[in-house]
């Protein structure tokens, strides 16, 4: 997270940022338009891990239109498919540590629900039960005998977790969850496991649990956040994460013997992530840097940096090592390109592409690249945003805009590529992905502060956003619109409700609409988790109901003057379809445009190719009709379409 900077700074960099952007008008260039299927027609693929032979690299790939698993030599080459699934997504997990077998994941459609299941040469195999129950791999045992998973077969509200074995995958429970805490890690002796408790959406207590005298320790002494990273490669103590008496998390150690603790890390932005590799040869460090991940890997006899090659000018932003620790997994890619795979070797410092991911068909030169900005907010305090600016885009050539707001609450939006962006922007949209208050990376003041607040200052920092865009003398000040999924589908409900003038268009992706409602139905799975969420939103079945029926957009329909479109999956748990049926309904009664789109096989997100063609060339038609092409319509004598677009899976 990222510590809130002084207004003077943020005004300092506002005027910078007017500066370039100057320079940047004479560079404008002429490019060309790309369709959806285009865009859609990237490949999303993803590395799951080397063969125990290090010879191929398990991916995912959604290359056939949904995902399914693929199998590529470590040295490049040719895909094999391995599943042909033409419903379900398969994400693959990895191979089995010593022979070729498969481990995998499916849900329902997007329902969550997920299952493990093994793929060998006799076909497949599901490891965990069938119906309701909701199953999570957790990570190999250090000796490749056995897997760790959570499962809510026992209660649907919490996950116990269990090691299965994998010669006869018979099962056993290593913890039976009671108290509502989440299982984190083992250590390799079986003799410690790391324990969370969700205290806020912030604020996670950690104990330490001796398997063997069933005693139970915490672990910190303040409220604080807290993330169990790994246990040291001589597991005489454990790494954790906190932000204890700290804007920002840092890293400690904990000496299991004695019960001491040390810092050993500590940065200017959050420590995500740290673990050792198998045999601790390096340790791998992430940081959060203003919404870009930074990776820093360490040569633990040495204390020596590993410099990994510069590739095609673009950054590596995930590593990921085989069980020798030889040979590595690198992600490489950028806000205005999408992430390929490579393999390294450590030894010979070779790396070989294994993905292509951009569509042929798209020119690489005309894909934009994000910039931070910062403006100040109605109260002075700093915002930052992702600014995507389209290169047609001149004071002569002005453009119309989009703030777009990220899920959550509580999430980020990060400098990393979005081929629905990039969509927008080509088609001549600039995008400023808000930050808004209440975000996450930048400073546990900052992530706090719109808690119990929603639908108010967190919204009126999309409106500086949008304040900031109509000051650039490229954009159209007249053009501004919102678009958000979840939590930011939220937010665009609750600018077209509360603010009503302030935005021309809203496009609504799966966002929340009743809170009241949506709180109560939250999936039993994550039980755990909800007090936490009712500290930050509110509890509905208390006087809090007041507030949360207050800021639901749902209650307050008859605000909504201007026109909207509508995303939804059916399968969604987490915005129940009924949310968006119900909001499409009070709208038309406005005589206000109001379009529904409508999945019947996907959840919260849309993932196959062919409903994303569908989403977002229908949320481009939506735009170009009612922002960019002159004055909304608004009424047409009263009249008002309103569509539904079904799956046809």
């Amino acid at each position: 997270m990222k510590k809130i900077i002084l207004l003077n700074l943020g005004l300092l960099l506002f005027f910078s940022c007017k500066k370039e952007k100057k320079e940047e008008i004479a560079q404008s260039i002429t490019i060309d338009p790309y369709s959806i299927e285009q865009f859609m027609d990237n490949e999303n693929a993803f590395a799951n891990g080397f063969s125990p032979d290090k010879s191929s690299v398990l991916m995912t790939s959604n290359r056939s239109g949904i995902y399914n698993m693929y199998t590529v030599p470590s040295s490049g080459g040719e895909f094999t498919p391995v599943t042909k699934s033409d419903s379900a997504s398969v994400y693959g997990i990895s191979y089995f540590p010593e022979d070729d077998r498969i481990l995998f994941r499916m849900d329902g459609n997007g329902d969550e629900i997920f299952k493990i299941f093994v793929k060998d040469s006799s076909g497949i195999k599901r490891l965990t039960p069938e119906k309701n129950v909701r199953a999570l791999f957790r990570g190999w045992a250090k000796d490749g005998k056995s897997f760790f998973y959570g499962s809510n077969e026992r209660d649907s509200k919490f996950m116990d977790y269990y090691e299965m074995n994998i010669a006869d995958f018979t099962s056993k429970m290593i913890y039976k969850n009671e108290d509502g805490m989440d299982f984190e890690i083992m250590s390799e002796d079986r003799k410690h496991i790391l324990l969370t408790k969700t205290i806020n959406t912030n604020d996670r207590d950690l104990y330490l649990l001796n398997t063997v005298t069933n005693k139970k320790i915490k672990i910190n002494t303040n409220l604080s956040s807290n993330s169990p990273e790994d246990f040291s490669p001589d597991g005489t103590s454990f790494y954790y994460t906190t932000d204890d008496s700290a804007e920002f998390s840092y890293l400690m150690k904990y000496n299991l013997e004695e019960g001491t603790k040390e810092k050993v890390v500590e940065k200017k932005w959050d420590i995500a992530r740290f673990y050792f590799t198998r045999n601790g040869k390096y340790q791998i460090l992430f940081t959060n840097e203003d919404a870009k991940t930074v990776i820093e890997v360490t040569e633990v006899a040495t204390g020596n940096k590993v410099k990994f090659p510069t590739i095609d000018n673009q950054e590596i932003n995930q590593a990921s090592f085989s069980r020798d620790e030889s040979m590595a997994l690198l992600s490489v890619g950028g806000s205005n390109t999408p992430d390929n795979s490579y393999s390294y070797n450590l030894a010979t410092q070779e790396y070989h592409k294994l993905t292509d991911v951009l569509n042929k068909d798209i020119n690489a030169e005309h894909l934009v690249t994000s910039q931070v900005v910062r403006f100040p907010s109605f109260d002075g305090l700093e915002i930052p945003a992702i600014y995507y600016q389209p290169k047609q885009a001149t004071a002569t050539n002005k453009v119309p805009a989009l703030v777009w707001v990220h899920g959550g609450p509580g999430g980020q939006s990060r400098q990393g590529y979005s081929s629905v962006i990039q969509y927008l922007v080509n088609h001549g949209y600039a995008v400023l992905a808000v930050n808004n208050r209440g975000s996450s990376g930048y400073g546990k003041t900052f992530y706090k502060m719109d808690d119990r607040n929603h639908g108010d200052k967190d919204l009126k920092d999309c409106i500086a956003g949008k304040d900031w865009l109509a000051k650039q003398d490229v954009i159209d000040s007249n053009k501004i619109g919102i678009i958000g999924g979840s939590y930011g589908g939220y937010m665009t409900m609750a600018a077209l409700t509360y603010t009503p003038e302030e935005f021309k268009v809203g496009v609504n992706l799966f966002g929340v609409t009743n809170w009241i409602r949506t709180l109560k139905n939250i999936p039993p799975w994550w039980e755990s988790f909800k007090e936490a969420l009712y500290t930050e939103m509110g509890d509905p079945n208390t006087a809090d109901s007041i507030r949360l029926h207050q800021i639901s957009p749902l209650f307050h329909t008859e605000k909504i003057t201007k026109p909207l479109i509508v995303l939804q999956g059916a399968q969604d748990p987490r915005v129940l379809k009924i949310e968006s049926d119900e909001i499409v309904e009070g709208v038309k009664k406005n005589g206000v445009p109001v379009e529904y789109v409508l999945f019947e096989d996907e959840g919260h997100g849309f993932v196959k190719k062919e409903n994303q063609i569908e989403a977002y060339g229908r949320v481009l038609k939506f735009l170009d009709t009612y922002l960019k092409d002159g004055d909304t319509k608004m009424i047409n004598d009263g009249k008002t379409e309103s569509t539904k677009v079904d799956s046809k899976n």
